[in-house]
């Protein structure tokens, strides 16, 4: 058996489970689309952007770590170029979106616009055809990003050394800035555009760290499971999940921060065209989750990730990831949801049971998929050696 074969790991139990639950939440979904077809377009897009942003901040996170390395990079290289690999099927993803804009966004129909000086000035940009540009210019980008990542490491694994290794720190600076930019207008685009009176440059801010959030908790439960039998037990010590929590602790500590001073801007400003947001947020079910937000996506997790000896014990280290991986979700439906109700209306509305369905069935799919790219490549990295010394 080859070395690359002895240090891959086996997915196959997981690859089917998740593909399962993927295809039982779609069957449920598309049970749902026949009865409420509007509801069902809504909570797609909420599951669309949470799983996009995943294998788009894994990108990010890879230029990251071949710019500064760290020793939580090389743990977690193999599962961010895995989780790269998987954009192709977010390209499919994203195709009923743009098929469909005018059921999820009222700039793209044509008799709102017409009563609607607003969203006129605003036409130059916000108009189906170059909507379509910007998103194919989006994913041109993360995945011209994915490929040369992949590409060079795995030339840098098969002697390419110092040159390989250079071509990925030369590509990397540029993908920071490209990941920032990309991530900021589509999240601008996908997000922001369903209340196009509205506007806030926290947004794509907002966003990128919950994205990377959500994706450094996705793979604390990945490595978990690679490093209790798998390949990379013999690597893998308490100290390098220490350093993962701390890097989790650290995302959620920016999200907070983005977060509070959005709202700290938009309620000093008290602006007729910027209030409403928060206004639709601050009623009904949705205050409730605001405050649940304010209380177990930051200030619980703060307290527990402050303790090293927490970080240290993978088991409890895993169930805040798990719950980070939740509450990111909620975060999404709270921004999203109320977006296609009336200031008037938004607090007698709650999340719909497809709110929760569409992400657990895309969810299925994409760690399906992540899975059988996770099980194609060796799961120890080239400079896996740097993990072996100071960490027990």
């Amino acid at each position: 058996m080859s070395s690359s074969n002895m240090n891959t790991v086996d997915l196959s139990g997981l690859r089917n489970k998740a593909f399962f639950v993927g295809v039982a939440g779609s069957v449920a979904c598309a049970a749902g689309a026949m009865t409420n077809s509007d509801q069902f377009w809504r909570s797609y897009l909420i599951a669309f952007i949470y799983w996009l942003m995943i294998p788009v901040t894994c990108s990010g996170l890879l230029c990251l770590h071949h710019l500064v390395g760290g020793q939580w990079g090389v743990a977690l290289r193999r599962q961010f170029e895995a989780g790269t690999r998987t954009l192709p099927l977010n390209v499919l993803l994203v195709i009923p979106i743009l098929l469909n804009l005018p059921k999820l966004y009222e700039w793209a129909r044509p008799d709102v616009v017409a009563h609607d000086h607003i969203l006129q000035k605003k036409a130059f940009w916000l108009n189906s055809n170059f909507f379509l540009t910007r998103v194919a210019i989006y994913f041109v980008v993360w995945l011209a990003l994915r490929y040369f990542l992949n590409l060079w490491s795995a030339e840098q694994e098969n002697g390419g050394g110092e040159v390989a290794k250079d071509k990925l720190r030369n590509i990397s600076g540029p993908g920071v800035v490209a990941h920032i930019l990309t991530v900021s207008f589509a999240m601008f685009d996908f997000g922001m555009s369903l209340e196009p009176h509205w506007m806030s440059s926290m947004y794509g801010v907002l966003f990128i760290f919950g994205g990377a959030l959500c994706t450094m908790a996705f793979m604390i439960l990945v490595l978990s499971r690679a490093s209790e039998d798998g390949p990379l037990s013999h690597l893998i010590k308490p100290n390098h999940f220490a350093d993962l929590g701390t890097l989790m602790f650290a995302f959620t500590v920016l999200w907070a921060y983005a977060s509070f001073s959005q709202f700290l801007i938009i309620w000093s400003g008290n602006l007729a065209e910027e209030t409403p947001f928060y206004v639709k947020r601050f009623h009904g079910v949705w205050l409730t989750m605001a405050y649940c937000l304010m209380a177990f996506h930051f200030a619980l997790p703060f307290l527990l990730l402050l303790q090293r000896f927490l970080k240290r014990k993978v088991a409890i280290l895993t169930k805040i990831a798990a719950f980070m991986m939740f509450m990111r979700l909620i975060d999404i439906m709270w921004y999203v949801a109320p977006s296609f109700h009336e200031v008037e209306e938004a607090g007698h509305f709650m999340p719909h049971w497809m709110d929760f369905a569409a992400p657990i069935a895309v969810g299925g799919l994409w760690v399906g998929f992540f899975a059988w790219q996770l099980g194609k490549r060796s799961l120890e990295p080239v400079e896996a050696y740097r993990l072996a010394g100071g960490h027990h």
